[in-house]
């Protein structure tokens, strides 16, 4: 069934993950967030605290980005970088895993290096795994999956939306949820910047969005029944 405005509104993570953005910058984010209905704001890590304080007793959700967008961190510092954001108000992370590693095969260091993480969040905290998976085959990308499943986290991400190989896909996503949903959720990032385009990652299997173009996107869905 396709998802009314409402219903797709509550699937959106906005997103504002640019390197330049300023405090005011994310405070009209969440500002927009609640305007839209969405369901969480994704920001930097050292963002967290601010949108946190300006959410405090809203509804909308606070998600930061670890590892973030290279995924080439040393695990403590992702862990520690996971721990800080949370101490500051994140109610779910969004971690970037070790793209090389995962080129390289080496999936119990990436299944690790993702438990790390899950346990410096803490047993309340939504842990989304993004594996960027524009740059891996398929057989990665379901790899890359059973990897974030096997160390405790919620969802998987598609992509950072940073990468120049692309952002999510249909197929992407069909395969991440075919591989791990209904246990996981599924999150499309990179590249959604339309309702046609954001449908179809919910067509596919999705069970949330992250875009900046919210606003935009649920302005080209008519009707709220």
């Amino acid at each position: 069934m396709t998802p009314t405005r409402a219903q797709l509104a509550r699937m959106i993570d906005h997103t504002l993950l640019a390197p330049e953005a300023t405090d005011r910058d994310v405070l009209t984010l969440c500002e927009e967030a609640l305007a839209l209905g969405v369901f969480a704001v994704c920001v930097s890590a050292n963002k967290a605290g601010l949108a946190s304080s300006f959410l405090a007793g809203d509804p909308v959700r606070v998600a930061a980005v670890v590892g973030f967008p290279s995924g080439a961190h040393r695990a403590d510092v992702k862990a520690l970088e996971a721990r800080l954001a949370v101490e500051d108000g994140a109610d779910e992370l969004d971690m970037m895993i070790d793209l090389g590693g995962a080129l390289a095969g080496s999936w119990p260091a990436v299944t690790a290096e993702i438990a790390a993480v899950r346990e410096a969040a803490g047993p309340r905290v939504l842990l989304k795994v993004i594996v960027e998976a524009a740059v891996l085959s398929p057989e990665q990308v379901v790899c890359a999956c059973e990897a974030a499943r096997d160390a405790g986290a919620g969802f998987v991400k598609t992509s950072t939306g940073f990468h120049p190989a692309g952002g999510a896909t249909v197929d992407d996503v069909e395969l991440m949820a075919a591989t791990v949903a209904p246990a996981l959720g599924v999150k499309a990032s990179g590249g959604i910047h339309t309702a046609e385009r954001a449908l179809a990652m919910v067509a596919a299997g999705a069970t949330r969005i992250g875009m900046s173009h919210t606003a935009q996107v649920l302005d080209e869905i008519k009707g709220d029944a």
